[in-house]
């Protein structure tokens, strides 16, 4: 890279909904902005959640200044734990909210970081080569941001996540500063793609505020309970005004859930904290005193909603006049997971609202398009990065680009890994860095390899099969027939034949290579491929191969 030219660096948020990061380089001097997760689909087997690949900041550690983050969602901070202890971070600059949200999670995972600042939207964080400030944004979590960065080489502008709501819960947006931004000049706008698909303007959260309102005052004999996403902290702020309204009392489910609250009232966000109950009050009180809050609005299995619908639930069970209100919308690639909760509230006799054309009960915190062309006119941009989607929100997030003036040839819709240089205004696209796929599995904190990943998808769909042959390694002999175990392969009394004639091919492949100079690692290897094959030609099928060689004379298994 030219020593005077400035690098920005894509390291998750493309192509994806989640994962977002970037960083930017310039000399000695590395920042990052945003360290989020996104969370496994389903054919992703026991896996919890992807991070970002950090090879490019391990390698320039010594380079990285600061992370800067612009709220509080996961897709956001989620990430921080696996960072930090992967590269040795210097400081973390973050608002107020999600300052409280990152000191829980280093918390729960019981790491310690000293060098935590919280911002505001008048401060201004310099370095040699940097210098850093925010402006105020809405979205649906408090104290979100959009960060301007001015580098030796150009004005960058993230928005971060953003809508346009001009009746919103919380505080205003900035957009007297958005302008000022605009008009001192700025050379790349990076913006949130997630609604560019959605036409118009999006709905205002106070009209759901209006919705709930109406649902209270319909459903006024009858129990309440609201699923929705627990990082919304503007709609749990109406549904607790609604409730003090109402005079309902609020019980909580779900641990998110119950840290999000916590943090809120903390910060001031969320008031009347005396309408919050335990689970046994909350079952001393009549139906239409209580609104029960949970997590589960995208149908999670393990969320409280899931095992509420299940009748598994250890507090709650279902009554016939119980309404149940999803104040959310469905994430892609949740839409059955919800079909199939709302199916069995069905199948117990309650009342189910969701949110519809009729009936809205949740607005998107993201900006549908013309919002998108207001902040473009209001930043005035030379070059645009859509960010923060799949490959057609990206698209049509630069097709409105386009529309409003800014040329084709300076609207990049790139890929994680790419990068674009900036070079005394003008901006390229720049050399590609290598990464991968990582991989969280369970709570503890540690990478799950694509191949494992792999293996846990065929044993899925083929099963795996178990080979163990005892030898006399010594003596070159195969001293028994092998064992055959499967699990999820076949069902071993109904093909007692098959099973016979895989342990027939064992015991001769086995044979067959003693005869040669030979070791474990080469027996194993032999009958995998071979056995595999095999299989493949009897059944169709290709399970997970797993040979255990026990050399009896010397007690030594490998496998």
């Amino acid at each position: 890279m030219s020593k005077n030219k400035t690098r920005f660096v894509i390291l998750g948020g493309l192509g994806e909904i989640g994962k977002n990061m970037y960083a930017l380089e310039h000399e000695e001097e590395i920042i990052i902005i945003d360290a989020g997760i996104s969370f496994a689909e389903l054919t992703m087997l026991g896996i919890d959640y992807l991070v970002p690949d950090y090879t490019y900041l391990k390698e320039n550690e010594k380079k990285i200044k600061a992370l800067f983050i612009t709220h509080g969602h996961e897709d956001h901070i989620g990430a921080i734990p696996i960072l930090l202890q992967t590269i040795d971070l210097k400081n973390i600059y973050a608002p107020n909210q999600a300052c409280e949200l990152i000191k829980m999670k280093l918390l729960d995972k019981n790491i310690r970081f000293d060098n935590l600042h919280s911002y505001q939207s008048d401060d201004v964080i310099k370095f040699k080569h940097f210098t850093v400030d925010f402006f105020r944004t809405t979205h649906s979590v408090p104290d979100s941001h959009g960060i301007r960065v001015k580098t030796p080489n150009g004005v960058i502008v993230t928005t971060g996540d953003f809508k346009f709501d001009f009746t919103p819960i919380g505080p205003m947006a900035d957009l007297h500063k958005m302008a000022r931004i605009g008009e001192e000049g700025v050379d790349l706008l990076i913006s949130d793609s997630t609604n560019a698909l959605n036409d118009g303007i999006s709905t205002s959260e106070s009209s759901v505020d209006a919705a709930l309102n109406d649902i209270f005052d319909d459903e006024v004999n009858s129990r309440i309970i609201i699923a929705t996403f627990a990082s919304n902290i503007y709609r749990l702020k109406h549904i607790v005004e609604t409730c003090y309204k109402h005079g309902r009392k609020i019980c909580i489910f779900g641990r998110s859930m119950e840290a999000n609250i916590e943090i809120s009232i903390k910060g001031g966000y969320i008031n009347h904290k005396e309408l919050f109950i335990s689970p046994e009050e909350a079952n001393t009180l009549k139906p239409k005193e209580i609104c029960i809050l949970c997590t589960g609005s995208q149908g999670e299995p393990l969320a409280a909603l899931s095992r509420i619908a299940d009748l598994e639930h250890k507090h709650i069970k279902l009554r016939p006049d119980d309404v149940v209100i999803f104040s959310s919308s469905p994430i892609p690639g949740n839409a059955s997971s919800i079909s199939r909760t709302i199916n069995k509230l069905y199948l117990q006799g309650v009342k189910v609202f969701t949110n519809t054309t009729i009936s809205n009960i949740h607005t998107s915190g993201h900006a549908n398009r013309e919002e998108l062309k207001l902040m473009i006119r209001l930043i005035k941009p030379k070059y645009m990065l859509p960010f923060h989607g799949e490959y057609r929100m990206l698209k049509s997030h630069a097709d409105i680009a386009n529309m409003c003036g800014i040329p084709k040839d300076h609207i990049f819709i790139l890929d994680n890994g790419d990068s674009l240089m900036l070079d005394n205004g003008n901006i390229t696209i720049g050399e590609k860095i290598k990464m991968d796929e990582v991989y969280i599995d369970g709570n503890r904190v540690g990478e799950v390899a694509t191949q494992v990943l792999r293996d846990r998808k065929i044993m899925a769909s083929d099963g795996i099969l178990v080979i163990v042959s005892n030898i006399d390694m010594k003596n070159k002999k195969l001293l028994t027939k092998p064992t055959i175990v499967t699990r999820g392969f076949i069902q071993v009394n109904e093909n007692e034949s098959l099973i016979k004639m895989l342990e027939m091919k064992a015991s001769l492949l086995i044979t067959s290579k003693l005869k040669e100079q030979t070791n474990f690692q080469d027996i194993k290897s032999f009958l995998q491929t071979n056995i595999n094959s095999y299989i493949m030609e009897l059944t169709g099928r290709k399970p997970i191969i797993l040979p255990i060689i026990l050399d009896i004379k010397r007690s030594n298994q490998l496998s």
